[in-house]
């Protein structure tokens, strides 16, 4: 009885893992009532942070754009603990450290984040939304990224206003989790700054992705690394490359023009903080991305 009950379990994650298509909750229609408070279905806050001083950061607005019910965000001053930030993670998130901590199961692969918002500042620190696609890569035994898009807000929204944020992909493989960060205010909150949002929905695909050659005969290793990263392709030809550093928004931190790939090539990566970056490899006729780990 305890075994199929497991395997039940395992057949339900699986089937989530698979199917998972759309943000849970997109329209903040769905709340749970914790007694002194509300919590957005599927979505976590730091309102159990600040519930001992009957201060709340998240609330249920009302009405929707469209529907019943929106996302309410405020940064609130909090005795004890300053200013407080309005934020709201599409999974778990982790009140220490206030950043998320899981997302949902989600394997599409969607071109860009859409939604309605407004949003205000008291100070000089804006908000920000942050979407984050990753693959667990069972070679390596830790998370990889695989899209992410992060916006800092600018200026105001004073009523309901459409926006589209577009994702940057650093790998060809389908993600497996997703997480969404909502927040109110940046690294130095002020009372009263907010963000509400409402209406969420990822929209278009990366389809055209499929089109850019990614060769199998080409890897770079050591993935974790510490200093250099080799490149090896063993496809005995002249032909040229620029290699270029990402990191996870886009930017470009690193360039290299002309490597021959017919041989061992190096990329210095040692100045690099720790983290996530993207290594782009563009020739005449291909473009190949390796996301990797810097240690």
């Amino acid at each position: 009885m305890k075994k199929q009950l497991i395997l039940n379990l395992l057949a339900l994650m699986t089937s989530t893992l698979l199917y998972a298509q759309s943000i849970p909750n997109a329209g903040f229609e769905n709340w749970t009532n914790q007694g002194s408070y509300v919590t957005p279905d599927n979505w976590s806050c730091l309102n159990s942070l600040t519930f001992p001083m009957g201060i709340f950061t998240c609330g249920k607005g009302t009405p929707g754009s469209p529907g019943t019910a929106y996302l309410k965000l405020t940064s609130k001053s909090v005795s004890g603990m300053g200013v407080v930030p309005g934020i709201a993670v599409s999974g778990l998130i982790n009140t220490t450290t206030m950043q998320p901590q899981s997302g949902f199961a989600f394997n599409q692969q969607p071109a860009s984040l859409t939604g309605k918002w407004q949003h205000m500042i008291f100070g000089s620190s804006q908000g920000s939304v942050d979407v984050q696609l990753t693959r667990w890569d069972m070679g390596m035994q830790m998370r990889m990224p695989v899209a992410s898009a992060h916006l800092v807000l600018s200026g105001m929204a004073m009523s309901w206003t459409n926006f589209t944020i577009p994702l940057v992909y650093s790998d060809f493989s389908a993600p497996d989790s997703c997480i969404i960060t909502f927040a109110a205010s940046g690294a130095n909150p002020t009372d009263g700054d907010y963000l509400y949002i409402d209406n969420l929905a990822f929209v278009g695909n990366v389809t055209a992705l499929a089109n850019l050659k990614q060769q199998n005969s080409v890897r770079i290793f050591p993935n974790p690394v510490i200093n250099k990263i080799n490149i090896a392709d063993t496809h005995a030809d002249t032909q040229k490359m620029d290699v270029v550093v990402l990191d996870l928004a886009g930017n470009i931190l690193s360039a290299q023009s002309s490597l021959n790939n017919s041989a061992i090539n190096q990329v210095d990566v040692a100045n690099l903080p720790k983290g996530f970056y993207v290594l782009k490899m563009i020739s005449t006729d291909s473009i190949q991305v390796f996301p990797f780990v810097k240690m």
